[in-house]
């Protein structure tokens, strides 16, 4: 499906762009004209996702929690297409399992694990991002994934607070930046989704009582949980062209999330 969004010979890098939100965006920017490198901490979701993007795409394996990974991507972008046009970071996930919860229960290394693959990520790819921006003196595009969490919480159902706390950074972390870098026509903007369908919200999906809520907390289109496309038109827009004069902005994409008072 076309986009009215000019993003014709752009060179995006996506991070995390090998399923969900991250594949589906890349797979629109393709469509549109763009040329993408995706990323994922697994190698067979990275061929899996190159077989389907074509041969606009490049990709590789690596643990967005390291800063290599970004640099590389960047480098990849740069040698594979010639320049780097925009960032979209989407990699992130659950710290759940790993010790994340609410306050009191968190674990040591739930909060390291959390804010590492949700605050820490997004600021070494932006890093790499800007660096090559500036290397190049040409502007450039940043989208970083939030999400609603981050400033809209749910307390009996989505009680994750190491995770609320870094896409809430992520916002504040944006916004710091992309007053910064605005002189240097460096646009840096923010997508907050509502509980959308990845792999991520498997738990979520399971759980008969956590979807009869989403009807009511998310009720636009019939009262669903969100899909990956929903989240693309919002995308393209923010890292085209089109939205040159629009940066440090947060766009909730949510179904109603966000003004449901559930």
């Amino acid at each position: 499906m076309s986009s009215q969004f000019d993003v014709k010979g752009l060179s995006v890098v996506v991070m995390g762009g090998t399923t969900g939100l991250g594949l589906s965006a890349a797979r629109r920017l393709i469509e549109n004209g763009a040329r993408v490198i995706v990323t994922s901490r697994s190698e067979s979701n990275v061929q899996a996702a190159l077989e389907v993007l074509g041969p606009n795409a490049r990709g590789f394996a690596a643990d967005a929690t390291s800063p290599e990974a970004a640099e590389r991507a960047v480098a990849m972008a740069v040698e594979s297409f010639g320049k780097l046009d925009a960032l979209y970071h989407v990699a992130g996930g659950s710290g759940r399992s790993q010790g994340d919860g609410p306050l009191h229960e968190i674990t040591d290394h739930g909060l390291r694990y959390t804010l590492d693959l949700n605050l820490n990520s997004i600021i070494f790819s932006n890093r790499a991002a800007v660096r090559q921006f500036m290397k190049q003196n040409s502007g450039g595009v940043i989208l970083n994934m939030a999400s609603v969490l981050g400033y809209s919480p749910s307390p009996k159902f989505f009680a994750s607070h190491a995770y609320a706390a870094a896409k809430a950074g992520i916002i504040g972390f944006s916004k710091s930046i992309a007053s910064y870098y605005a002189p240097h026509n460096i646009r840096v903007n923010v997508i907050a989704p509502a509980l959308v369908e990845t792999p991520m919200s498997q738990r979520a999906v399971g759980n008969d009582e956590v979807m009869q809520f989403i009807k009511t907390k998310q009720p636009l289109d019939g009262g669903r949980i969100g899909h990956p496309a929903d989240c693309d038109a919002a995308a393209l827009l923010l890292l085209s062209p089109d939205s040159k004069f629009i940066t440090g902005q947060v766009l909730a994409v949510d179904g109603g999330w966000t003004v449901s008072g559930c």
